[in-house]
């Protein structure tokens, strides 16, 4: 890892706190992500970290990730702390940040990837949060590093953008930095269960 690179190391440790708090009673309440309750959440946080990760080593996985409560493993409180840590890990090895990397069917450059790595981490970790009405805190650089990533990808590649994401929820310039992150990722700020 550079100076230029981001650590996902923050907003990992936010995760696997918000992972360790979740109740099993919560696993069918909504989520800002559209028609995917907190355990289809949970299944598609540890399929982009195990992706994300394999990304960063270049040996991509097939296929992405699902986000389905039907198949979250029966370890995730375990196995999903333990591949953020290996997610983290992965990224800190400068190599993980150049030529290309592939994750979900799609290659990019790998500092690319890492940034989508990054902001996957900081978006459904508040989905998480809010899901699960825990307290949320981001990284200030890991989340202005993710909003310029999603501006300049909207800019870029807006088809690319539209497939990944809801429409842009517009959010006032001065609003907070995640607030921002949030809205060009299609999500609300103020979106409660």
């Amino acid at each position: 890892m550079t100076s230029t690179t981001p650590d996902l190391a923050p907003q990992a440790a936010t995760v696997t706190r918000l992972v360790a708090g979740v109740r099993d009673d919560q696993l069918t309440d909504p989520t800002p992500c559209a028609d995917t309750p907190v355990a289809g959440l949970l299944d598609h946080l540890v399929g982009l970290t195990l992706a994300f990760r394999m990304a960063a080593e270049k040996t991509p996985l097939p296929g992405a990730p699902s986000a389905s409560a039907d198949h979250l493993p029966a370890d995730w409180r375990e196995r999903l702390p333990r591949q953020l840590d290996e997610l983290v890990t992965a990224w800190r090895v400068p190599a993980a940040w150049e030529g290309q990397a592939a994750a979900g069917g799609a290659e990019l450059p790998a500092a690319a990837m890492g940034m989508v790595a990054l902001n996957e981490v900081v978006v459904h970790g508040w989905d998480l949060a809010v899901a699960t009405g825990q307290p949320y805190e981001v990284d200030d650089d890991g989340a202005r590093a993710c909003l310029r990533f999603a501006v300049d990808f909207a800019r870029g590649a807006p088809e690319a953008r539209d497939a990944m994401y809801a429409p842009v929820v517009p959010v006032p310039e001065d609003a907070p930095v995640l607030d921002r992150l949030l809205g060009q990722t299609g999500r609300d700020p103020s979106w409660r269960p």
